[in-house]
């Protein structure tokens, strides 16, 4: 049986879903530092990865998900030498429900300094089989 996948559409004028929900997970997209409204959030790599995390609450949500739900992280810095004040903030916001997570340096869209892209565990998908084979 085929599975459904459900796209959320972003409300920002790029051309990429929000999220995708398929096989009892929930994909986002990369979340950088921004306001509600949408504009870019500066300041120090706390502020910029607390307002990317908001973003990553808002975004689980959407999809009917929670932070302690999010399985894999994948996270890119403008500078290495970001590392500890994003962990900071990080922790704040996952406490022990530590998702796996690599960290890389690399140049960012919008001169930002933190990249956040998550994948959740939701369970069944819309046909009700449950993909972990716990059913």
């Amino acid at each position: 049986m085929r599975q459904a996948i459900q796209r959320l559409p972003s409300s920002l004028p790029f051309p990429f879903s929000r999220a995708v929900k398929a096989g009892g997970f929930l994909f986002l997209s990369g979340q950088v530092p921004m306001s509600a409204a949408g504009e870019v959030v500066r300041g120090d790599i706390q502020t910029q990865t607390r307002a990317a995390c908001e973003r990553i609450v808002e975004s689980l949500a959407a999809g009917g998900a929670r932070l302690d739900q999010v399985v894999k992280a994948t996270v890119w810095l403008s500078d290495m030498s970001h590392f500890a004040g994003f962990n900071e903030v990080y922790k704040e916001f996952f406490g022990a429900a530590l998702p796996v997570r690599s960290t890389v340096a690399s140049a960012l869209a919008l001169n930002v300094d933190v990249e956040i892209e998550v994948q959740a565990y939701i369970g069944q998908d819309p046909s009700g089989h449950d993909p972990s084979g716990q059913d």
